[in-house]
């Protein structure tokens, strides 16, 4: 079965793997056009959510989540592409609703000539986030590439968990409160940072971490109260805001005192230029929940060590349906989704 909609033309692009609106677009209309037709019970692939979402009875789903991982470079300030590529496949899950993950595949794609040192590195990693989000990679896979035919490694992750009760990223209300769970664009300008050795001030780490427990906390906070959950990986809170915005149709008023950064980041979003709200971040999640829920929540998020710096940062509304307007303190503007991810290959 095919799909009638015009196939793309042209070539791939770098901000076609961005995470904004060039990838959603590729997606859509190359990936999307033909399995969406195809029939399947749960959530899947159209859904363009965290992870998949397969019922298999007793009120209970299996949810299903992969990544692939080519971030460079692959050591950075807080963590690497071990640490990544399990907290982003636990964090997918999380997204979804499934906050204690079942197992994780592997497959290591490597360069010849790869240092034997590294992957040893790479692989502590990947066992210490795993003991740390309550996991276990259970099967996998290795390839070796020729020299020059990948840039080092590449690492691609499957995730599984049960949940009783599915999440999806498009349940926001009119009314809804926004809640980020701490400081945003840690992620992404602190691996500009290292690629680049801009050797600036402060204190500017990554906030790569697997979020499952303080998700699990939070729902069992808030339970049906929260609406929406997406975590603000690659096109950072802007482009997971639009997201979520244009799925539920509603608009999204956001507070831009109210946002946390770190003195570090705000630093230097300022002098590279770069929004923070643009930046990728791996240890974060944004979550919608109704007004009389939220402040329970937000409690139980900061009485979580990775949820300390929680915060309200927006409300849904009937105004703008779709987009984020921005409130200054001294206006009002549409923030614009970003097209793609300033920093390519960053997770």
């Amino acid at each position: 079965m095919t799909s009638s909609v015009a196939p793309l033309s042209g070539r791939v692009t770098l901000k076609q793997g961005g995470g904004g609106r060039a990838m959603r677009n590729l997606i859509e209309k190359l990936f999307i056009r033909d399995f969406a037709a195809m029939p399947f019970e749960g959530v899947g692939l159209a859904a363009m959510d965290d992870g998949a979402a397969i019922p298999i009875g007793d009120g209970r789903y299996l949810v299903v989540t992969t990544d692939s991982h080519v971030i460079h470079p692959i050591f950075f300030p807080g963590g690497d592409i071990g640490r990544i590529s399990i907290s982003g496949t636990v964090n997918d899950l999380a997204m979804m609703g499934a906050t204690r993950p079942l197992g994780i595949t592997c497959g290591v794609i490597l360069e010849e000539g790869f240092d034997i040192e590294k992957l040893e590195a790479i692989q502590r990693s990947l066992v210490a986030t795993c003991l740390e989000a309550g996991t276990v990679v259970i099967t996998g896979d290795t390839k070796v590439m020729g020299r020059g035919e990948i840039d080092g490694i590449v690492i691609n992750t499957t995730g599984v968990g049960i949940t009783r009760r599915v999440v999806r990223d498009n349940g926001l209300r009119a009314g809804d409160r926004i809640i980020v769970t701490g400081t945003i664009g840690d992620h992404g300008l602190a691996v500009m940072s290292a690629r680049h050795d801009l050797a600036l001030e402060g204190d500017l780490v990554s906030d790569v971490a697997p979020i499952n427990e303080l998700i699990e906390a939070a729902l069992e906070a808030a339970g049906d109260a929260i609406t929406a959950m997406k975590d603000p990986t690659r096109g950072g809170v802007a482009s997971a805001l639009h997201e979520m915005a244009s799925k539920s149709d509603v608009g999204i008023l956001l507070s831009e005192h109210s946002i946390p950064l770190t003195d570090a980041a705000r630093a230097a979003g300022e002098i590279l230029g770069i929004d923070p709200l643009h930046v990728a971040n791996e240890g974060k999640a944004l979550i919608g929940v109704r007004a009389d829920a939220a402040d329970k929540l937000l409690a139980a998020l900061r009485a979580h060590p990775r949820g300390r710096d929680a915060a309200i940062i927006g409300t849904c509304t009937t105004e703008r349906l779709g987009s984020i307007i921005l409130d200054t303190g001294f206006g009002r503007r549409l923030l614009a989704e970003p097209e793609g991810e300033p920093l390519p290959r960053i997770c």
